[in-house]
């Protein structure tokens, strides 16, 4: 199987793992694993650590770092230490840390562990990836896998890498498991409520879908500190990239969860575009706590403002179905939901708002919503090499959606039908 599955359900995932751990070929011991043991590498976003949020079964509390000595590991080492130390239900983690230079390379020969977690830099992180894999570790990586076009066919390799070892690379984060996502495909997928999916038009798409994210927030109860390469679109990628990821797989799993998508042959680009979010000298210090503008961000400083290209809207058909993405990012959130809306020819047929009160369909809709659809066929998982995802983003960190905050973020999805 191909190993290129966004898997956000972390209990399941790891414990997935672990069976695959115990069948997973070993270089250096034929003797199998039925522990699942962690290996944390570099962890410069926050996802790293919310990995670590809950203790899973047959997951080993003791987890190795592997990271150079600075901010980032100190915030990482925080947030855990937090979830230790919370009252409610806490957290039992042991972190055997080992700093210094070639870190990447100690912990591939030293082998503490059989599942490696990225989650930070992404310039090289599929690089590190097909390492791994190489080395014999299982892998959950945290999207993107790359940031430019250049980079696919190391990310084909990655998944061929994994599929011939054994061993499986996985994505960490995902919507699918998100309730409204996992209501709206359903209600898409019964025909008695939704009709048939319409191609849709340049003027009126099939599907419509906004991801609204902001660079200010608390996560985890904790204010965010990003690193300053966060605003480095050449190691963190833009907006379609990172984010993207996950509303253009959101697209492919709700439209057509039954069906492999060729990104070779079912997909065909009709526009783009880019445009930053301005950002002064004062949010800077704000949400990175350096006092300037590295060097290394001079070429999109513009008269003491920092252009920062994360905001892309994107036009392209699968299928012949046309599909709006915009991804896009605010300074700070003022206090949101996520809602999701799935829309039929003259009426509403399905409304779930995240984080207020659920909305009811439309009047004219209750009839049809309350007819219950067929047998429902078992989710078929996107596999592919590489997938529809990973293709758009090569045209070219966010919250996880069941940590909701006051902050939280935001996304919009159309579906038409007729």
């Amino acid at each position: 199987m191909h190993a290129a599955i966004r898997v956000g359900l972390l209990p399941a995932l790891l414990m997935w793992f672990t069976q695959a751990c115990g069948v997973a070929p070993r270089r250096d011991t034929a003797k199998s694993m039925s522990e699942v043991k962690l290996v944390i590498v570099e962890p410069g976003h926050f996802h790293a650590a919310l990995v670590q949020k809950d203790m899973y079964p047959q997951v080993s509390p003791r987890v190795s770092v592997y990271a150079p000595l600075g901010p980032e590991l100190l915030d990482y080492v925080n947030r855990v230490s937090l979830f230790n130390l919370r009252a409610d239900n806490p957290t039992k983690w042991e972190l055997d840390i080992h700093t210094g230079p070639k870190f990447f390379e100690r912990m591939l020969g030293e082998r503490p562990g059989n599942v490696v977690v990225f989650a930070g830099r992404n310039r090289e992180k599929i690089g590190r990836i097909v390492q791994s894999l190489n080395a014999g570790y299982n892998v959950l990586a945290d999207k993107p896998w790359i940031i430019a076009s250049t980079d696919l066919p190391r990310l084909a390799s990655a998944l061929d890498l994994a599929e011939r070892n054994g061993l499986v690379g996985y994505d960490i984060m995902t919507e699918r498991y998100e309730i409204t996502s996992i209501l709206q495909k359903e209600l898409v997928n019964a025909p008695d409520v939704f009709g048939q999916l319409e191609p849709g038009s340049a003027t009126e798409p099939a599907v419509t879908a906004r991801s609204i994210h902001h660079l200010m927030k608390v996560v985890a109860e904790v204010p965010l500190r990003r690193p300053a390469w966060f605003f480095d679109i050449e190691e963190s990628g833009e907006g379609i990239a990172d984010v993207g990821t996950h509303v253009v797989d959101l697209v492919q799993w709700t439209a057509f969860p039954a069906e492999h998508v060729d990104y070779r042959a079912d997909i065909q680009m009709l526009g783009a575009r880019r445009w930053p979010t301005i950002i002064n000298r004062t949010q800077f210090t704000q949400v990175t706590g350096e006092t300037d503008f590295p060097a290394h961000l001079a070429k999109w400083v513009k008269g003491g403002q920092l252009e920062y290209y994360c905001n892309n809207s994107v036009h392209y058909t699968v299928r012949g179905a046309h599909v709006q993405l915009d991804i896009l990012w605010n300074w700070e959130a003022l206090g949101a939901a996520m809602r999701n809306v799935i829309r039929r020819s003259g009426c509403t047929s399905g409304d779930a708002t995240r984080g207020g009160a659920a909305a009811l369909p439309a009047a004219g809709c209750a009839a049809a919503a309350a007819r219950r659809p067929g047998p429902r066929q078992t989710p078929q998982r996107s596999m592919g090499k590489p997938t529809l995802s990973y293709w758009l983003l090569a045209g070219a960190a966010r919250l996880p959606h069941n940590q909701p905050t006051a902050q939280q973020d935001v996304a919009r999805g159309h579906v038409r039908s007729r």
